[in-house]
């Protein structure tokens, strides 16, 4: 066929279900726009409100485009393909992309903070300028902001909700690309200690340009096996077991560990603490939060809508990740003297408990109405740890002395006497870390583990009960260390934050005790979800 003859088929995209997405887009570029012609003194004011009003809009579309879903609303699967069959608008997909605008847009809050920093934000004046240079300094004196950050975590964001939708392989690629590179921007733009900034962002590029490199090659291997990189295509030749075993096991296992690394299990979790620790503690709660929910959700479509029907064969694998996870993240957490580090192990942790889930049933468990799958249970451990992580980053950057944001465990020795209010809080979100009862912690747990336990995964369970009593005994010592321990020095000093950080902890700790006292509206939502679409 020359190319004369070649007939080429126009896309039939429904931007009625898409919307929501490209909304989000749309303010990433926009907010280039800004950067490039709007007056520097009006840059902060127009980027805030175009990155809250555009993730509002977001927010509102995704509600209106659940509401009038295609399919089945009865727990079951509703939802269409869009896009020539690249992206599931599903309800799960809805679900993840509610909860992630939702973090998103009190994350934003808590990049806008100026109060803290003596009217500027905690990120970098001039990305480019050497740290200790003339440049810097003068940069610094003169109070430049970098407000380029919020198009940039707005970009992040479309690649947030584009990974969990994405139903092929090499849209699933593009979506983590879009996502990652934006990060390892942020992660390199703190305004105090430059260096260790920008350590973590050249460490998180590299290790995550070597993930990429295992997912696209694994996704390679794939193809060559399925003659397709659909996820429904995938499934059909993966039941039907028309290639080579060696290939899919290979592909599997070389795919799985971009997803891996993204969610920090191990042994892919090198990158977590460092980056935790160097990156701007606002940048940190966006990653801890959002991304872990991007990627847990791709990593469940891959492997329930493509690879379900390997479930013999990718199961004992994750049984292992997760042994090890937990494992990592609870004992490696005991040594930490740095709070950003130790909660960065605790990331690591939750990450074992998740994939505890996933190795579960995927039947549902209760009776009736009350019916929820692994899916739907590990979706509400996702909201409840988001909501909980993000308020206990907020409170790390209030405690601060001469140099910034102090992370050590010993400068926040006293904290419970100097301000009795603050230290509560951080120890209530270290209570739900550690699944304590009446918070979200312990209701995301009790779904996960109950799901696991009907699979027939108790020896996980046993493991990850273990791995949590061994996590309570340093979300402990912190609070010990706060509320018992005399101050060492001049003591603690707690910054006053301004209306918007204010917000962010206080949304924070009231989710986390909603949750964890009334999880049932939450559970609803996410068992009305379904599951995948096929």
């Amino acid at each position: 066929m020359t190319l004369s003859e070649a007939v080429f088929v126009k896309p039939e995209i429904a931007y009625g279900r898409l919307y929501p997405l490209l909304i989000v887009f749309a303010v990433a570029i926009v907010g280039v726009v800004v950067e490039a012609f709007l007056p520097r003194g009006l840059r902060y004011s127009a980027q805030l409100v175009l990155s809250v009003g555009g993730l509002v809009a977001s927010l509102v579309g995704v509600v209106l485009v659940g509401r009038n879903l295609p399919g089945h609303n009865d727990g079951t699967s509703m939802g269409s393909i869009e896009a020539m069959g690249a992206i599931a608008v599903d309800g799960p997909s809805l679900f993840i992309w509610g909860a992630l605008l939702v973090l998103s847009l009190i994350s934003v809050l808590l990049f806008a903070e100026r109060r803290l920093e003596g009217g500027v934000t905690a990120f970098a004046g001039q990305a480019a300028a050497t740290p200790g240079t003339e440049a810097e300094r003068e940069a610094h004196l003169q109070g430049v902001e970098h407000t380029e950050v919020f198009p940039l975590m707005m970009f992040a964001i479309g690649g947030m909700m584009l990974f969990p939708a994405s139903n092929d392989l090499l849209t699933m690629f593009v979506a983590l690309e879009v996502l990652s590179l934006p990060l390892y921007l942020l992660c390199g733009l703190a305004r105090r200690r430059r260096l260790i900034s920008q350590e973590a962002a050249l460490k998180y590029f590299l290790l995550g340009a070597y993930s990429s490199a295992f997912f696209l090659f694994g996704t390679a291997l794939i193809y060559g096996y399925a003659g397709s990189v659909q996820l429904a295509d995938i499934s059909t030749a993966v039941s039907s077991r028309v290639g080579s075993s060696a290939l899919l096991l290979t592909g599997m296992g070389l795919l799985v560990v971009g997803l891996l690394f993204k969610v920090g299990a191990a042994p892919f979790h090198a990158w977590t603490p460092d980056v935790y620790q160097g990156a701007p503690t606002a940048v940190t709660a966006f990653m801890a939060a959002c991304t872990k929910i991007a990627a847990f959700g791709a990593l469940l479509r891959v492997f329930y809508v493509g690879f379900g029907g390997a479930r013999w064969d990718w199961q004992p694998m994750m049984w292992i990740i997760a042994g090890l996870t937990m494992a990592v993240g609870s004992v490696f957490a005991l040594t930490q003297t740095d709070i950003k580090r130790m909660l960065a192990y605790s990331s690591i942790a939750h990450a074992g408990f998740i994939i505890t889930g996933l190795v579960g049933t995927q039947q549902g468990l209760g009776v009736g109405a009350n019916e929820i799958t692994s899916l739907q249970a590990i979706l509400f451990y996702l909201v409840a740890y988001g909501f909980a992580t993000i308020g206990a980053f907020a409170v790390v950057t209030l405690v601060r002395d001469a140099g910034g944001e102090t992370t050590h465990l010993s400068r926040w020795a006293g904290l419970g006497k100097e301000a009795p209010v603050v230290a509560g809080v951080f120890a209530f979100f270290l209570l739900a870390f550690a699944g304590i009862p009446l918070t979200s912690g312990f209701t995301g747990k009790w779904a996960v583990f109950t799901s696991a336990w009907a699979g027939g995964a108790w020896p996980l369970v046993v493991l990850a009960v273990l791995m949590s009593v061994v996590a309570a005994f340093f979300y402990v010592r912190v609070i010990v260390i706060m509320f018992f321990s005399d101050p060492v020095g001049d003591g603690p000093t707690v910054a006053v934050p301004s209306m918007l950080t204010t917000i962010v902890i206080t949304a924070g700790a009231t989710m986390t005790l909603v949750l964890g006292v009334v999880p049932q509206p939450v559970l609803d939502l996410a068992r009305q979800a379904g599951e995948f679409i096929r």
